[in-house]
């Protein structure tokens, strides 16, 4: 089927459910065994159905099952975060004297988990350019675990040549990990191009409308006990609230994302012709790094990207622009109907690549608004800092 019917379609079981079109939030904690036998096989985890609240329900089952069909792969985990998904796939494959190879673009809060917990846990991690592609092959040790890719970067937005550096870790026996949340399972075929676990954060284009926090990993079979048993000792487990929310928003995925795709480039192309802007960085822009590892790569994009001003404004500029903006908020996430702004520092964190910008930098999110009364919003803002 078509991407289009399959979120149309994916999780609807009506049969088992009264006649109801979508699975109804199931909220449980205690799951009551038919028999004795049943009781006993659960511990096997051969049980066919949710066993404890914590390891999932009805809710949890049909949305996991939905978003691997839509990944293309075999297995679904859903989780509590985007951080916890990443956390979970990162704890199964690492352990005590093993070497991480992590993009240094990667999204700030799994910068942190690496220098802190993987650290205290005897895990070694080395941030690579994003842009390395092949050459990662020389930062490979005998105790490389795993490489992480997120493409496009986070907050910078450079496209990794994911097929090479996935031909480069499988040589050496490594896996590879992808942060996959910008491309979304529709934009993004992780498995197509050598990912062997793929993670989203299902708060921001699956769920879609700024409500719910929640993760998700993906996964072939080979994979799927291993991180199975880490999350089952973990519990991180995702409401049935959550799970119900999250397969709503998938419905619609399809239809905002072709939105934020349009709305996206329509203000991107704009900012690029602004006096005040030195660069954008938009992946589907042709002088964004990377840009044609995009082309061949995704079948779209979303609305989130970043652009860097010519100048480092004071402090009271910068607030005259943002603190007075009608439509853009300033908040933390992305992927809602709600455009966003945010101001960001990448020379403050970036390690294996200086930034060179001197500017400041900015990572904007485009909602569904009309882009014409987002653009007056900017132009209105560009005046105040001007001022």
């Amino acid at each position: 089927m078509k991407t289009e019917t399959l979120l149309a379609t994916l999780g609807c079981n009506p049969d088992d459910h009264r006649g109801a079109i979508n699975t109804p939030a199931y909220r449980a904690s205690t799951i009551l065994f038919p028999n004795l036998a049943a009781f006993e096989t659960a511990e096997n985890n051969t049980c066919p159905y949710p066993t404890y609240g914590r390891y999932g329900t009805i809710s949890t089952n049909t949305l996991e099952e939905s978003l691997a069909t839509l990944e293309g792969a075999d297995h679904a985990i859903v989780t509590s975060s985007g951080l916890s998904a990443i956390v979970l796939a990162l704890m199964t494959f690492l352990k005590n004297g093993d070497h991480l190879l992590m993009v240094d673009t990667t999204y700030g809060c799994t910068r942190r988990f690496c220098d802190n917990e993987l650290k205290d846990m005897g895990v070694e991690t080395t941030y690579y350019d994003p842009l390395i592609g092949a050459g990662i092959a020389s930062l490979i040790k005998p105790n490389t675990k795993v490489v992480f890719v997120e493409s496009p970067g986070s907050i910078t937005f450079e496209v990794q040549d994911i097929p090479a550096i996935a031909k480069a870790a499988h040589a050496k026996g490594a896996i590879v990990i992808s942060d996959s949340t910008w491309g979304t399972p529709i934009y993004f075929r992780p498995y197509d191009l050598g990912v062997d676990i793929s993670i989203h954060s299902a708060t921001k284009y699956i769920g879609g409308h700024s409500d719910l926090v929640m993760g998700v990993v993906t996964c072939k079979k080979e994979h799927y006990g291993s991180l199975w048993k880490t999350f089952r000792n973990t519990g991180a487990c995702p409401s049935g609230d959550n799970c119900f929310l999250a397969q709503r928003g998938m419905r619609s995925m399809g239809a905002r994302l072709k939105q934020h795709y349009e709305n996206g480039l329509n203000v991107a192309k704009w900012l690029k012709a602004r006096p005040e802007v030195e660069t954008v960085l938009h992946p589907a822009l042709p002088d964004c790094p990377g840009h044609e590892f995009w082309k061949r790569d995704f079948s779209g994009a979303c609305g989130l990207f970043s652009f860097v001003l010519k100048e480092q404004p004071s402090f009271a500029a910068m607030s005259a622009m943002m603190d007075n903006l009608e439509l853009f908020g300033m908040g933390y996430s992305w992927g809602g109907f709600e455009s966003l702004l945010i101001p960001i520092t990448p020379h403050k964190i970036r390690t294996a690549k200086q930034w060179t910008h001197k500017g400041q930098a900015l990572r904007i999110h485009i909602g569904l608004e009309h882009p014409d009364d987002l653009i007056r919003d900017l132009e209105k803002g560009f005046e105040r800092l001007r001022k």
